[in-house]
Parts: structure tokens; sequence; C-alpha cells
């Protein structure tokens, strides 16, 4: 029978690295998101301005040219790191079966169940860690930025990105699931001529494939995506198990005994954090500002 060294021996820990970089690309969060330096401990705070400073013209007949004062408020803005895992069961005869390339096998499913879950926790909010927040399209619906669709496409994504712009934040990119595929097409501008060299046609587009987008709750985001921030806390590590019990966290019941079906299974994890900045801007200082907005399906109003 394998053991569990003998089964570690076989995912070299250079390559078991390659999980988070592959993980990188397939994930649009973490692939549009910026990257900061690697965490040092389990929280890391951002300084963001909450109050813009001002500037005046002296006025030398007044108080005797007495200079106004002004303030910059900052407050912390934290990044959690939250510990995400994966475990695939493997069959030990495919271990033992020489012929298999047991990495390209298994990475595969790795790569694509944590860019999902990743994924899901940032732009929907599903399963994510109560540090991270509600998600992108949850809190754009809270803050009311959202267009709801009218069926002329490039007229709803200019209204899209104009509350984003009205925050003060530039667009950078326009995200949205496969579907938004055939609709950009067919999509023209108000001339009804083909999106070419346009700003909307130049924008970055990128479609999360992963099954990690709803349709139902929104067609796409648009948004600065400069001022979404994630970071890692631990790189990704692994261990092999070959007497543990896998069961479903949400019913309990048990998936797979690994001593009794003669399986081993790969646990990859690996802790990282996001957050929104969110700072204030020279046009809005308000609560409601946010660097992200929504287009809608007719109908959504809250998740």
């Amino acid at each position: 029978m394998i053991t569990k060294t003998e089964a570690g021996a076989l995912i070299e820990e250079q390559v078991v690295r390659e999980i988070f970089e592959d993980a990188q690309k397939e994930s649009k969060a973490l692939s549009l998101f910026r990257r900061l330096p690697n965490m040092s401990s389990d929280k890391t705070k951002l300084r963001v301005s909450d109050a813009l400073p001002l500037a005046y013209f002296v006025d030398e007949k007044t108080n005797n040219g007495r200079k106004n004062l002004t303030t910059s408020a900052w407050k912390n803005v934290f990044i959690t790191a939250e510990e995400l895992a994966v475990i695939v069961p493997i069959k030990e005869n495919l271990l033992n079966d020489v012929d298999v390339d047991l990495w390209a096998e298994i990475r595969p499913q790795l790569v694509s169940a944590i860019a999902k879950k990743i994924d899901e926790a940032v732009f929907r909010g599903e399963g994510a860690p109560q540090s991270w927040g509600d998600g992108i399209i949850p809190e754009i619906i809270a803050k009311g930025k959202t267009v709801t669709e009218t069926g002329k496409l490039y007229s709803d994504i200019n209204d899209t990105m104009t509350q984003v712009e009205e925050s003060g934040f530039n667009v950078t990119a326009l995200l949205g699931g496969v579907g938004l595929k055939g609709k950009f097409r067919m999509m023209t501008d108000t001339t009804g001529q083909p999106l070419a060299s346009t700003e909307i046609g130049s924008l970055r587009r990128e479609y999360l494939d992963n099954g990690a987008w709803d349709k139902n709750t929104a067609t796409l985001i648009a948004g600065d995506f400069n001022n979404a921030v994630y970071s890692i806390r631990q790189d990704v590590t692994y261990k092999v198990l070959d007497q543990a019990v896998i069961q479903d966290p949400s019913t309990g019941e048990i998936l797979y005994n690994l001593a009794q079906e003669d399986m081993v299974a790969l646990r990859v994890t690996f802790r990282m954090g996001y957050a929104i900045p969110n700072p204030v801007t020279a046009l809005d200082g308000t609560e409601t500002r946010y660097p992200f907005a929504a287009l809608v399906p007719e109908g959504t109003v809250s998740l």
C-alpha cells in the first residue's frame, strides 16, 4: 500500500506553488485586482484618505493674511487573511499507475476550485468570511450604484460607467458572465455602427466562466479595479491524508472514508485577504461613493 511519504514525493513543493500562479490567471478577482506585498501578520492596515485637504487663496486684507487650516483625516482599512482549503480525494490505484501523470490530473481541479471559490466570495459574497464583507455586487446594490438594462447595451454601459466616474473613479475594465460575449459581438454605438475605436470598445473586458457569475443578479460590472486589492499571508502548502474521513460541511454527510475506500487525499491550503479601500475623492465624499457599478437585469432590486 502506498504511504503518505510516497504520495507526497509525487508532488514536488515547487510544483505545488504553480497552483496559486494558475489560480491567479483563472480567478478574475486575482487577475484584475492589485496585489499588495505579502502580509506579515493576520491583519494589514491600509491607510486611505477619509477627508481631502482643501486649498485657499490668501486674502491679505482679511485677518492680516491669516492662512486657513485644513485637515487630512485617515481611516484604517483592514485586510484580514482567511484560510482557503481544497481537498482532492485520489484513488490509490491511480497513484500506483505509473502511466498516469498525477500532477496533470490533480492541478486543474485544484486551480478551478480555488479560483471559483475566491470569485464567488469576492463578487457575490457567497461563502465569504465575515471579514471580507458582503461582496462587490451586493455592495453595489446597497449603495444604489446600479443601472437597469434597457436593451441598448452601449448606452447602458455608458450609464453604468458614469456611476463610477461620478464617484471620482476611472473605469479600468468591464466584467460579466460568458453570456456577455454574444452581446458584445452584436453591440453597436449610438450611430448604429459596430463597436470599434470607442472608449467602451477599448476597455478591457473579462468574462467569468468558472461558474461563479450569477447572470440573474448582474449582467456586468464596471469599475476601477485598481481600487480593489489583495494580499497573500501564506504561500500554498499541501498535506497528503490517508486515514481521514471527509464530510460535507453543510450536512455532515460522510463523503469519503479514505482508509476504507483505498484512497488518499491531497489537501491544499493558503491564506489571503482582500479589501476595497474606497477612498474619498475630489468628486464624492459621501458614504455612497464606490469604485464599482453594475448593469442589472430588469426587476433586480436586491440579492
